[in-house]
Order: C-alpha cells, then structure tokens, then sequence
C-alpha cells in the first residue's frame, strides 16, 4: 500500500499530537546529519505535558504497555513536526530502538514496541513506515516510564 501523504494520514487516524518535549538532560532532542534525522529516546508525554508511568507486569498490563509505546510514537512525531516540519519530510524509518521498563518474567518486549511501529507504519505506509528494529527489557528507565524510544529517519 502506498501512502501519498503523512500529514492526511495522520488526519485520517484522528489521533493528536502531545507538545514536543524539551530535553532534561544535556543532549539534543533530534539531530539532522545530510539526509538522515536522528531522534533522541522519547518517553510517553501526554497532551497535559505529563508522562506514563509504571512498570510492564507490576503495575501495568501488556496492552496498556503498547499502548504507552504508541503514545511514544505520537511525542516522536511531535518533535518532528515542532522541530523538522511536517511529517511528509521523512522518507522512511530506518531503525527503531524501543526499551521497556518491565519485570524480569516479562518477555514479550516486541509485543509492546509494535505500538509505536504500527502506529509508523500506519502514517508512512508498510513499505516506509516499518525499518529495522531492537525492543528489550530494562529493569527501569527515566522517570519510571514504561517506555522509551529512539528512532533514525530518511529525509526527503
């Protein structure tokens, strides 16, 4: 399937972006090298500007963990609407990286980081949207998130 434009098929999901996080550390939030864009690890902000929290098997299920991962995706696609422009500017994902703050019995890591790769393969189409990808487990990430995310892109 081929997708002509990002930006109307971000419109068709009827989804909505939360505000582009600054950056709490010293580091840049992406960083744009010839026509590759990196994008910094993202957690999940909320349209309030707050995070979910918790971990995956204690006090979050697998469905709300995907569904943090999707929320990741929207505050990635924020901070490349805010900052690189809009969205039809990336030509493809390249790779994602997708760690997941979960209990030690907890294996189904890719599970829960397909909520951000759908949600890439729904606006850039199966063929641009999807690119190599790691997802693994951390005993605890920043903030107690249950997710974070770093991607590369292909720019137009």
């Amino acid at each position: 399937m081929t997708i002509k434009s990002a930006e109307e098929q971000f419109v068709k999901l009827g989804l909505s972006l939360p505000p582009a996080p600054t950056p709490l550390g010293v580091y840049k939030p992406f960083l744009i090298d010839g026509k590759y864009l990196y994008v910094s690890g993202h957690g999940p902000v909320l349209n309030n500007r707050t995070l979910i929290t918790g971990r995956i098997g204690k006090d979050m299920d697998i469905e709300q963990g995907k569904q943090a991962a999707q929320q990741v995706g929207l505050t990635i696609l924020s901070t490349i609407r805010t900052h690189v422009g809009d969205l039809d500017r990336v030509k493809r994902v390249i790779k994602i990286l997708g760690m997941v703050n979960c209990t030690p019995d907890f294996e189904r890591h890719p599970y829960v980081i397909n909520g951000c790769s759908e949600l890439f393969a729904a606006i850039w189409g199966e063929e641009h949207g999807i690119g190599v990808r790691s997802a693994v487990g951390f005993g605890s990430l920043p903030d107690n998130i249950p997710v974070e995310i770093e991607a590369v892109f292909e720019l137009h």
